[in-house]
């Protein structure tokens, strides 16, 4: 691995450990000293390395790296699917009710008040 950001950088060294819960890994011989006098792995975001050798003793990883990836896999179902798919139907919108016209109110209320002065 080769850092390609930070203070460390163009370090390089083997992964000594991965923290899945952090999300880091920790590089042989990046360390840090501390206050008593004790070395600690620095830990680092895998965004920032680059990987420059893999080991393949293991047959689980050499075949692991030949098989086919599965992001392929994933895709060919989608062919299908998206020649079948159809389009999803519009929304409508609801109708609104018309309104009650004002002028009926309005000659209602001038009936009303015509009519108030002349009784009273």
């Amino acid at each position: 691995m080769r850092v390609t950001r930070g203070d460390r950088k163009g370090t390089e060294g083997k992964v000594t450990r991965v923290d899945q819960k952090s999300y880091r890994l920790f590089i042989e011989g990046i360390t840090r000293e501390k206050v008593d006098g004790t070395t600690t792995l620095i830990p680092i975001h895998p965004s920032k390395v680059i990987i420059t050798s893999l080991d393949l003793d293991d047959k689980w990883r050499k075949t692991s790296l030949k098989a086919e990836p599965i992001a392929k896999k994933l895709e060919k179902p989608k062919e299908k699917q998206e020649k079948k798919k159809r389009e999803p139907p519009k929304k409508m919108r609801k109708k609104k009710k018309p309104r009650a016209s004002t002028t009926k109110r309005t000659k209602k209320v001038k009936t009303e008040k015509n009519e108030g002065p002349e009784s009273g």
